[in-house]
């Protein structure tokens, strides 16, 4: 008991209980603000009972040794994950334009950590295998890896799911030692093939454009993205363009978070949120960051981002800490997948990175996702409490 409270890492618990308690305490709020007859006045207490499930898997990773965890379950959850991904596109219910849900859980949630672990039981243990004149066969590994659920995720389609996992991946990779030089080339491809599109969006909007050219570029951006995604880009280029129309929700996450000021309007006092001003579900989700905003202001927003940087700088400085390569690998996977979730989530609702579905972790609602990631939280734990331990 003394070694596990010695190297317990008091930063990373103590702020995912913080973070869960403000999760409770906003989505209250945003509920009780569309009614409290209605189904979404309840739906805390739903996340709730699933924090509760999330803390006790939590400790049950914490304490076993990570290293039979991930012997045990890291190949098996990454075809597990592949098997739902595949069962979601077969017969998976459809959601706001989106085949994600399977019965009462996200598979493309449970991915993330399952890539995670995959990549950390694959070149943990080997780490000079894929090194040195072996670079380029782990690229290819890690590539084929991430590639088979990004493509069955992309179907679904959730584009915001892959945003995360590719970073996530990235790090591991590069803190593996893998073909820096192909991480150098898909990190560029991607920058091209983003500014591309940002491009063509531009070209499709600009009125002094000729005809042809305009739809030419629009041609090329519709071979790339699905309709909604299109109307998210131009948003993100021309955000002042269309405010009653595809910006509305844009305009509106703004409006929300800077009408909020230094001190906030009070809690459960939110204007925008009771006004209806933004949509039930995504006020809930992807826009939950501009309820705490607007109600608790900016000192308090300011001290939101500081437990997310304590929970990811402890994650990290798991990693640093960390007795193996598996340990290495994995805390730094979920470092990247914390701080990506966070930036891309408040980044959209204050016009940064275009508007993609995606949930601010601990504080959305997301039971699936809030499950996954406490259960990844555990597994960085036990990395943190077992580290000196040699492996049998």
């Amino acid at each position: 008991m003394k070694k596990f409270l010695r190297r317990f890492n008091w930063i990373s618990f103590l702020s995912t209980v913080a973070l869960v308690v403000i999760g409770a305490l906003v989505l209250a709020s945003a509920g009780d603000a569309r009614g409290s007859d209605t189904v979404f006045a309840s739906l805390w207490k739903k996340m709730v009972a699933t924090a509760g499930l999330g803390f006790v898997l939590y400790f049950t990773f914490a304490i076993l040794d990570y290293r039979k965890v991930l012997d045990y379950l890291a190949y098996p959850s990454y075809a597990g994950a592949i098997f739902f991904l595949l069962l979601v596109l077969a017969v998976g219910s459809v959601q706001f334009g989106g085949r994600r849900w399977l019965w009462f859980f996200q598979p493309s949630e449970i991915s993330k950590l399952c890539v995670i672990c995959c990549l950390a039981q694959l070149f943990g243990p080997a780490e000079e295998r894929f090194r040195g004149q072996f670079g380029f066969k782990g690229f290819l590994a890690a590539a084929a890896i991430i590639a088979v659920p990004s493509v069955l995720i992309l179907l679904e389609p959730d584009l915001g799911t892959t945003l995360t996992l590719v970073p996530a991946v990235g790090a591991m990779m590069l803190v593996a030692g893998v073909w820096r030089k192909g991480l150098v080339v898909m990190l560029s491809a991607g920058t091209v093939v983003a500014a591309a599109i940002l491009l063509a969006v531009s070209i499709a909007e600009d009125e002094d454009a000729n005809a042809e050219s305009r739809e030419k570029a629009m041609s090329c951006v519709k071979a790339i993205l699905k309709d909604h995604q299109v109307k998210r880009v131009k948003t993100f280029v021309t955000p002042g363009e269309d405010e009653l129309g595809a910006g509305y929700n844009l305009h509106q996450a703004m409006m929300t978070i800077g009408s909020g000021g230094v001190n906030g309007r009070g809690y459960m006092k939110g204007e925008a949120v009771r006004r209806r001003l933004l949509p039930p579900m995504g006020v809930m989700n992807d826009f939950i960051f501009c309820v705490w905003a607007e109600e608790m202001g900016y000192r308090w927003s300011l001290a939101l981002l500081g437990l997310f940087a304590a929970l990811c700088g402890s994650v990290a400085w798991t990693a640093v800490v960390a007795g193996d390569g598996r340990g290495v690998m994995m805390a730094a996977g979920m470092a990247t997948l914390l701080f990506a979730h966070v930036f891309i989530n408040i980044g959209m609702s204050l016009g940064l990175v275009p508007i993609t579905g995606l949930p601010l972790p601990f504080l959305s609602l997301g039971r699936t996702f809030l499950v996954t990631i406490m259960c990844g939280l555990g597994i960085v734990q036990s990395i943190s409490i077992h580290r000196e331990e040699k492996t049998e």
